[in-house]
């Protein structure tokens, strides 16, 4: 079944990815298919909007990554799973399909690309490498303090100090993000996710170069976004990422921030479709 004769489905629509766990996603709209990858502590519903502004031109398919929203999950994480949910999406999609990924889900994106899934065009959204020694990173035993503060029960904890100390949040905005009681409870359930998240980064965000052997094998048509008003590790990032790339090409969307897919997806969505209309 082509891309271009699907027409809206179902909420919790699934695929069977390769190790039996279940994804589930929605698709709307018409025309070539693009597979949305959410960020960390995000599933489907943080580009919901995105979406819809896609649907107009595009076959979209908005899944949530496993281990959140409706899909299921396995007893072990590893990424090759999350690389087989992309490749199981983009089977039902007819067998090619563009990627969209935003910060650690454009590294997802770019990693499933990499690894020879039938991409068509990829675009990604501020992927948070960390290639300067001056750049903001996460500190020396980020992964383990995660894990520690998870295995103790402490969710609400472990968000926080990711947040502060992987995404540069003031801690005062943390705080004032705990007294709306939905957002928060949703970031607490999403929180054992944070460690799939990190391994998907792996070691990318210690302040080294990137390594071109590791991604040359994303060879299709790439645009990588940053925002206007994002720290200039994120455009050090993005000129990095062409930088080892074949085909790829930087540009930035003025008066943006790391959170625009979620809060400006009508500034983020015109460059995105010319982009992939190709």
């Amino acid at each position: 079944m082509s891309a271009t004769s699907h027409t809206a489905t179902p909420v919790n629509t699934t695929v069977v990815s390769a190790d039996g766990t279940k994804i589930a996603f929605e698709q709307h709209g018409s025309g070539p298919a693009v597979i949305l990858v959410a960020s960390a502590l995000a599933d489907r519903s943080d580009t919901k909007k995105l979406t819809a502004l896609l649907a107009e031109q595009f076959t979209v398919i908005n899944y949530d990554r496993r281990g959140r929203g409706a899909s299921g999950d396995a007893a072990a994480y590893a990424v090759d799973r999350e690389i087989e949910d992309i490749a199981a999406l983009i089977e039902h999609a007819g067998g090619s399909a563009s990627v969209f990924g935003s910060s650690s889900g454009a590294v997802l994106a770019l990693r499933a690309t990499a690894a020879g899934l039938n991409v068509g065009r990829l675009a990604l959204y501020e992927p948070p490498f960390v290639v300067g020694d001056g750049d903001f990173g996460p500190p020396k035993g980020f992964a383990s303090h995660i894990g520690s503060l998870l295995a103790d029960g402490k969710r609400g904890d472990a968000v926080k100090y990711f947040m502060t100390k992987a995404q540069g949040m003031p801690a005062f905005m943390v705080n004032m993000m705990r007294i709306v009681p939905g957002e928060w409870s949703k970031l607490k359930q999403l929180a054992h996710t944070l460690p799939y998240d990190i391994a998907v980064m792996g070691d990318t965000q210690q302040g080294a170069p990137l390594r071109a052997a590791q991604w040359s094998g994303a060879a299709v048509p790439t645009l990588v976004l940053t925002g206007g008003k994002s720290p200039d590790g994120f455009h050090n990032a993005a000129r990095a990422t062409v930088g080892v790339l074949p085909n790829a090409t930087h540009d930035t969307l003025p008066g943006l921030n790391h959170g625009a897919v979620v809060m400006a997806p009508k500034k983020i969505a015109p460059a995105l479709s010319a982009f992939l209309r190709g």
